[in-house]
């Protein structure tokens, strides 16, 4: 069955191996639906296609089913590159092997989901057309891998491996991450601050606002939502202090000048850091700002791919706002949608967007691979707020504000 969800809070199962292994088939039976084309022909499936599934007790969950990892020729390098871009966002990975068993091709992907730290079982599939799978059951033993027979035709081995692949999951598809709800009580009063630009879709709020107010809701707390210039007057009425107030990184300088000091402020992008990735790690990033050099180039990562607009947050203002914060002649380059930079080593800083579109081990992989090279990353909210001089203030509600 499929279900509507926001891509970003999908749990994501990626089924990967070399042609015919029976990736696809196997999705099927695990799904119970005829959701992925199967055919005998090597190399049916060309690039990652997504299946939405609802994978109880975990709920929305989506499936990808990759082009076989030996594909050959040109157009089979770039098919492999696809699927290994899916594999960067992936929680939950099977590496399919078919009738020849593990092979090289195999043992490859193992090595490169362990380079990852991407959580991985193995699905020995066919097991009704191999007499022995000893050897290779061995082999995931000593490797401390985990590993199972199945028949995706026979249906053999499926509803185990179902139930491993919930057990595998990340906690937090199993325990929510934070968001706000932490930071509220039952019937405590918060103010959103909404404004409304021309990057918002028509007739809607942007997910993050939609996320944190539903949060809000689930604490049963109150949420009250006002543009920019009607905080003063909506503080002065509302008779009792909100426990919270939360802005758009882009007002968030005229916002803190209505907010007092003794009420507690941050922005959703500030929340969505927290949920999405590591605060901490994207606090720290910041303060590279305060080190940069003439001639440095900054890496713009934008989760979504969308049209710009005019005074576009990630690829106008914020540069615009960096490059007055510094005072230097620096360079930005932009990247969006699943698309990330092999050569990281050459940015002397990350400024990554939000991720409303990402789940959270994506942006997490983001974090970690570029601090892992080297690159200092932060994200949209906690650079405005670095440079507009409010970035104590907004994280002060997480109790990092100091460090």
């Amino acid at each position: 069955m499929s279900v509507k969800a926001p891509k970003g809070v999908r749990l994501v199962i990626t089924l990967t191996g070399r042609r015919n292994a029976g990736k696809s088939s196997l999705i099927n039976a695990i799904c119970g639906e005829e959701i992925a084309i199967v055919s005998e022909m090597p190399g049916t499936t060309t690039d990652p296609v997504a299946r939405h599934h609802e994978l109880l007790p975990l709920g929305p969950v989506t499936f990808y089913d990759t082009a076989g990892l030996d594909d050959e020729g040109a157009l089979g390098e770039l098919r492999i590159q696809a699927a290994r871009k899916v594999l960067f966002r992936t929680d939950v990975a099977v590496v399919v092997a078919g009738e020849e068993g593990i092979t090289d091709y195999e043992k490859e992907i193992i090595a490169e989901l362990r380079r990852m730290e991407t959580t991985f079982l193995v699905a020995l599939n066919k097991r009704d057309l191999r007499d022995d799978t000893d050897a290779d059951i061995r082999w995931c033993a000593e490797e401390g891998i985990r590993v199972l027979a199945v028949s995706a035709n026979g249906g053999d081995g499926v509803r185990e491996l179902k139930e491993a692949l919930i057990a595998m999951a990340p906690g937090e598809f199993r325990e929510e991450p934070l968001l706000v709800r932490d930071l509220v009580n039952e019937g405590d009063w918060v103010v959103c601050v909404v404004p409304i630009d021309l990057a918002a879709p028509k007739g809607r709020l942007i997910l993050p606002q939609v996320m944190v107010l539903r949060d809000i809701l689930d604490a049963d707390a109150v949420g009250l939502v006002v543009k920019e210039r009607e905080v003063e007057e909506t503080l002065s009425n509302m008779g009792k202090k909100p426990a919270l107030v939360i802005t758009d990184s882009q007002a968030v300088l005229k916002v803190a000048a209505d907010v007092p000091e003794d009420v507690p402020f941050t922005t959703f992008s500030t929340l969505m850091a927290r949920y999405k990735g590591d605060l901490e790690a994207l606090v720290e990033g910041a303060d590279m700002l305060d080190k940069l050099t003439d001639g440095d180039t900054i890496l713009m990562g934008e989760a979504c791919s969308h049209h710009e607009v005019a005074d576009d947050i990630g690829r106008v203002k914020i540069p615009r706002w960096i490059t007055q914060y510094t005072g230097l002649d620096l360079n930005f380059e932009f990247y969006s949608g699943n698309d990330f930079p092999e050569d990281l080593e050459k940015y002397a800083l990350a400024v990554h967007c939000g991720g409303c579109m990402l789940n959270r081990t994506a942006m997490l992989r983001r974090v970690r691979e570029c601090r892992r090279r080297g690159v200092p990353i932060t994200n949209y909210g906690v650079a405005i707020s670095k440079v507009q001089g409010l970035l104590d203030r907004v994280i002060r509600p997480f109790g990092l504000a100091g460090e």
